[in-house]
C-alpha cells in the first residue's frame, strides 16, 4: 500500500478502531517528533549573545518549542547558533564545531555581524559572513537581533524541518559526506598554506599584449 493511498480520504479505518489509531506518513511523524524537540548549540562570540541568552530564559520560554536544552556539546546539538561577530580566529573553532554535530544539523546565522560582517565587514580580522565556510538555513537581522526576531528565526527553522522528507533530503545517503575543510586564515584571507603559489603568480612576469603591460607603456 502506498502512502498516497493511506493520506487519501479513500482509506477507511475500521470502525472498532475509530478513535484510537490514526494514519499518517513516516515522513509526517519524523518531522513532527523533529521540530518539536531541537537541542540548540550557543555558540556567542559578541553582543547578540546576550539577546540569545534573554531568549532561553522564562519570559520567553523557548521550552514551548522543545528548545529548552542549550548543549555545550556539539554531539549532542541539533543546530548551531552562530550568534555575533566572527573573526578569522574563530573561524576554525566554527567549523570543526560544525563537522562534530551530527546529522541533520543546521546552522541559525543571528545578527548582522555573523550574516555578513556588519559594520566590520571586510575589517582585516572579520569575515564577511559565516556562510563562506559553513552552509547557513536560516538568517536573522539585526544589530543586534531581538530575542523576539530570533524566536522568530528558530520557527521559520521549525517550518523547515517539517517540509523535509528522509529520502529527498542531503543528509539521507548511506555514505557519510565529508566534513567541511577547516580553514587556516592569514591576512586578506588567504591561506597561509597557499603562500608559495601567492608569491609564484604575483611575480610572474607579464606576458606581451596584456592589459597590465598596455597601461604601463601608456602611462
Amino acid at each position: 500500500m502506498s502512502d498516497d493511498s493511506l493520506l487519501s480520504s479513500s482509506y477507511e479505518i475500521p470502525p472498532e478502531m475509530q478513535g484510537t489509531v490514526s494514519i499518517t506518513s513516516l515522513d509526517k511523524v519524523y518531522a513532527w517528533s523533529r521540530k518539536n524537540s531541537m537541542w540548540p548549540m550557543m555558540f556567542g562570540l559578541a553582543c547578540c549573545a546576550i539577546e540569545m541568552i534573554v531568549l532561553a530564559a522564562s519570559r520567553f520560554d523557548i521550552a514551548r518549542f522543545g528548545m529548552e536544552v542549550m548543549r555545550p556539546s556539539p554531539r549532542q546539538s541539533d543546530f548551531l547558533i552562530v550568534s555575533g561577530t566572527v573573526t578569522k580566529k574563530m573561524v576554525p573553532q566554527i567549523v570543526r564545531l560544525y563537522n562534530q554535530m551530527p546529522e541533520p544539523k543546521y546552522v541559525v546565522a543571528m545578527g548582522a555581524c555573523a550574516s555578513g560582517g556588519g559594520p566590520f565587514k571586510e575589517g582585516y580580522s572579520v569575515v564577511s559572513g559565516i556562510d563562506k565556510f559553513i552552509p547557513v538555513d536560516v538568517y536573522i537581522p539585526g544589530c543586534p537581533p531581538t530575542p523576539q526576531a530570533l524566536l522568530n528565526g528558530l520557527i521559520a527553522l521549525t517550518k523547515k524541518v517539517d517540509k523535509e522528507r528522509i529520502k529527498t533530503s542531503e543528509w539521507y545517503a548511506k555514505e557519510p559526506e565529508a566534513a567541511v575543510p577547516v580553514p587556516v586564515l592569514g591576512p586578506d584571507l588567504m591561506d597561509p598554506r597557499k603562500y608559495a603559489l601567492i608569491y609564484e603568480q604575483t611575480h610572474r612576469p607579464i606576458e606581451p599584449g596584456t592589459p597590465v603591460e598596455t597601461e604601463q607603456k601608456e602611462g
